[in-house]
Formats: structure tokens, C-alpha cells, sequence
């Protein structure tokens, strides 16, 4: 028998009770059932509420017992998952690739976290997720478990049964296995939460077509969005959005309204070219309208209270922080180090932003925070005075470009 490629993944003999990562959709049902056949195995199905739009939880976790599970869990970790992952993020201003604001990368940890859990607490010797060898899932799925449960081992059918998704239909329909929609395969591979939500396959496999307009199943697209702009308020305390509009909300609740301003406007629609950790770049379509409006809102506001020094050095250590948790590296050291000067970092991002909101834009117009490093008269050309002399200017002038005026003397004098 040949020895698995990592020490962490189970030998068939090993199988006895599986805990599955169940989303409910095909690949999920066709594991469940394909764990029962192949491994001979009990499953126990897991579903995590993430802050999926219209999911009917208790449909997801009866089929998941009508296909065989003998238990299935549905765990509601919104919460956690805005507290714990969504504000370091924010924290953090964290976009990999100048575009993707990571909402998979972050929910991926906390669902291995709550499939470790669940498994210890069930028996479970093998945990089993759906994630292809072509995704960068699979690394922020089994790093985890590897790093927070050694004892576990993982199994990955989709990795290694070699079904593309008609193969998958197929199989679902010979073993009585509903699927979503009826016979017909899904157009697109969909992730979603309350973060944003991510779209591949069909045309996006396709760089010279454009974005079809049936992907768009969360914003509204631009041109059709308010011929009225709208302009919200959004109030930080220590980096953390705290209110909307003078209305102080939970923070699931105000990503929610944020986001429902966001699609309503077209805001939050990215289409864009990733360098997975696997070494491929693919296409994503991305919808990610609250992340779209909050990211810059805060951005804008550390930038109005930090120095010129703490707002260069913090680009570089929030650029780091987006690779790592990208890359499956939640549990790295380094990155809980990170968190603990974005903490500090955002100690005095306090204020209010205002965002104006028209037609795929999301344009940054207010700002006011009692930690501002900023003097108005300072910064007036109508006022004289404030801080400094403007007299000292041409001093400094002279001692600030010396080294440069030198040089530039030195390679021009020949």
C-alpha cells in the first residue's frame, strides 16, 4: 500500500468515524454518501453559518441525516467569526493582491477551529472537507487541523475520486442524492459570508470575456444602481466599526446594513487576477460590498490619527499580515505578533468617516476623529502661523535636499 504523501492525511484501514465539512450543495452530498461506500465509515456532518445568505440551515442539516450522517451539527459562528477575524482584518486593512479582501482566507481557519471542536467532542479519528488540489482551501483547511489536532487525520475525496462536477451529477443521481437546482449542474462555484462572496468557473475561466451579468447574484451592477448617491457615516472606537448613522449596532448586524447599502449602490465588485499559493493564477469574480466601504473607511481614518512614520510602516506589516492569513499561515506566530501592534496600532483610530455611495463607487468625503493629527489653520493658506514659523522653511530646505543636491552634483559634473 503506498505510504500517504503527508503524515497528517489517514490510511483507508484507519477510517472508522468522519467528521465532514457539509455545505450542502454536490460535492459535500457526494461525499457523505462516497465516505459511507469507500471507507465503510460513520460521518457526523458539520455546517458552519458564516453569514451565508438564504441558507435554510435546517434543510442543509436534514438532508445531511437523510443521506446517512449519523449526526448532523450546524453551528452559528457568526459572531466569532466578526469579532475574531473580521476586525483584526479590518484592523489590518488587509487585501491580498490589491484586490481580495480574504473573506474565504478568514473563514477557512475558523471552520477547521469549529471541525476540530466538534470532532474531539463526537469521536471523530478523520476530518473530511471538500476542497480540490487546485485551491489554496486545502492548505488553510489541513494546516489547521495539523497544527491544532495532530492526533486527527484528513481525508480530501474531491482530491483524489478524480470526478469532474458531471461526474459528480451523475453519481448523485444513480445514489438518489437531490442536488441544488434540480439535475443541472451549477453554472458557478460559489463561496460566501458575511464578508463577501466569490464566483469561478464557466466564462470567468475565460480572461478575454467580460463579466456576464448572471454572476452578479449579490450587488446590484453599477448602472443600475440609484441615479441618487448616498452618503453613510460609519463610526470607529480603536479600529472597530462600532455605528452607522449615529446608530450604534452589533457588529453583525452592521456588517450586514453596510453591506445592504454597498449592493444597493454597486459597490463592492471585483474582478480580478490571483496568485494562489498553489502557483497558479486564476479569475474571481468578487462581490464584497461591505468590505469595499469599511476597508478604505478605516484605512482613511488610521491614516488622519497616525504620524507619517506609523502610516509607512504599518502599509508594510498590514500587506505581511494579508499574505500569511492568504497563504493558510492563521496559526503562524508571526501573525498573532502582527495583531498585537495592529491592536496597539489602532488604539486611537476613533472618529467618524462619512462614504459616499453612487453607482459602484464608494468615495471617502467626511472625516473627524479627536486624535487627528491635523490643525486646520495649519493647514490653510488664508491663515499665517500655527505650529512653526514658516520663516525656518528655506533652512530646512537646505538641509533636507543636501545629500541629494551633492549627488546630483557629483554624477553631473562630468
Amino acid at each position: 500500500m503506498t505510504e500517504p504523501t503527508a503524515t497528517y492525511l489517514a490510511r483507508p484501514e484507519d477510517v472508522q468515524r468522519v467528521l465532514l465539512l457539509y455545505s450542502g450543495g454536490l460535492d459535500t452530498s457526494v461525499m457523505l454518501k462516497w465516505i459511507q461506500d469507500e471507507y465503510q465509515a460513520e460521518v457526523v456532518a458539520l455546517t458552519v453559518n458564516l453569514g451565508q445568505p438564504g441558507e435554510d440551515y435546517d434543510v442543509v442539516r436534514g438532508k445531511a441525516l437523510s443521506l446517512g450522517a449519523v449526526e448532523a451539527h450546524v453551528v452559528d459562528a457568526r459572531e466569532e467569526f466578526a469579532r475574531e477575524y473580521v476586525v483584526p482584518a479590518i484592523r489590518a486593512n488587509a487585501i491580498y493582491g490589491l484586490g481580495y479582501p480574504l473573506f474565504t482566507a478568514l473563514g477557512r481557519p475558523l471552520i477547521a477551529k469549529l471541525a476540530v471542536e466538534l470532532a474531539r467532542q463526537t469521536g471523530c479519528d478523520t476530518i473530511a472537507h471538500g476542497c480540490t488540489g487546485k485551491g489554496n482551501d486545502q492548505v488553510r483547511i489541513e494546516s489547521t487541523v495539523a497544527t491544532l489536532a495532530p492526533e486527527l487525520k484528513v481525508i480530501a475525496p474531491v482530491r483524489s475520486w478524480k470526478m469532474g462536477r458531471n461526474e459528480e451529477a451523475a453519481y448523485a443521481r444513480e445514489h438518489g442524492i437531490p442536488v441544488k437546482g434540480g439535475a443541472e449542474v451549477a453554472p458557478y462555484s460559489i463561496d460566501d459570508n458575511l464578508w463577501g462572496r466569490s464566483s469561478e468557473g464557466r466564462w470567468i475561466e475565460d480572461l478575454s470575456v467580460a463579466p456576464q451579468e448572471d454572476v452578479f447574484q449579490l450587488v446590484t451592477r453599477p448602472e443600475l444602481a440609484p441615479d441618487e448617491p448616498e452618503t453613510i457615516e460609519i463610526e470607529f472606537e480603536a479600529g472597530v466599526p462600532v455605528a452607522l448613522d449615529g446608530t450604534r449596532l452589533g457588529l453583525v448586524e452592521l456588517l450586514d446594513r453596510v453591506a445592504a447599502a454597498g449592493m444597493r449602490h454597486g459597490v463592492g465588485i471585483v474582478d480580478h487576477i490571483e496568485d494562489r499559493i498553489v502557483g497558479l493564477k486564476v479569475r474571481d469574480i468578487y462581490e464584497v460590498p461591505a468590505a469595499a466601504i469599511l476597508l478604505p473607511a478605516h484605512a482613511e481614518l488610521e491614516r488622519l490619527v497616525g504620524t507619517i512614520h506609523q502610516n509607512q510602516f504599518k502599509t508594510m506589516l498590514d500587506q505581511k499580515w494579508a499574505y500569511l492569513v492568504y497563504a493558510g499561515l492563521w496559526w503562524e506566530p508571526l501573525r498573532s505578533d502582527l495583531d498585537a501592534y495592529m491592536l496597539a496600532a489602532n488604539s486611537q483610530v476613533t472618529g467618524r468617516i462619512g462614504v459616499k455611495l453612487f453607482k459602484g463607487s464608494a468615495r471617502v468625503v467626511t472625516r473627524q476623529s479627536p486624535y487627528a493629527v491635523y490643525d486646520a489653520q495649519l493647514a490653510s493658506f488664508a491663515e499665517s502661523g500655527g505650529l512653526f514659523s514658516q520663516e525656518a522653511s528655506p533652512g530646512f530646505i537646505e538641509l533636507w535636499s543636501l545629500q541629494s543636491r551633492m549627488a546630483w552634483q557629483v554624477r553631473n559634473s562630468r
